[in-house]
């Protein structure tokens, strides 16, 4: 099945999709953020094909959330290193595991999270960024802002 391109799409989470949304951008990004930068790291994490690698990692650079950095003229090597736009992805990246470690690992979470500064195992939360209040669902609502393009917002039932 081919897949539909979201780039004409008027949505914030498509445009996200646009990028990030391939099978294996997101376990690319995930093996970054745990320190890998070597193509054959990848490629032996992953047990990814190289060429489907090598596509997923150019879109990655296109889009400049990853940046290539020589360490080899001779051959010619480089490393892919997370742009910040790249690091941005975090708080995405940590909400699709702790969603995993919730619904999808019956043997319990496969990585803890330890907070450097206090040393607690911890789990991220949303939070309002001018109360401070946690956000659920439930406790927020959405309304067209200047960016806004296309149709309307259907209201939650």
């Amino acid at each position: 099945m081919d897949r539909k391109s979201f780039a004409g799409m008027d949505c914030s989470v498509a445009q996200c999709l646009e990028v990030v949304g391939e099978w294996w951008s997101m376990l690319v990004v995930r093996d970054a953020f745990l320190g890998v930068t070597r193509f054959d790291d990848f490629q032996r994490r992953l047990g990814i094909s190289r060429n489907i690698l090598q596509d997923r990692l150019n879109t990655l650079v296109d889009a400049g959330v990853l940046a290539t950095v020589a360490y080899s003229e001779h051959p010619p090597r480089h490393d892919y290193r997370l742009t910040d736009k790249g690091r941005d992805l975090w708080p995405v990246l940590t909400a699709m595991r702790q969603w995993g470690d919730r619904y999808a690992a019956p043997s319990g979470p496969p990585l803890q999270v330890t907070h450097k500064s206090c040393g607690a195992v911890t789990e991220a939360v949303l939070v309002c960024s001018s109360c401070g209040e946690r956000l659920g669902a439930r406790d927020v609502e959405a309304a067209t802002s200047p960016g806004h393009v296309s149709a309307v917002i259907p209201q939650r039932a």
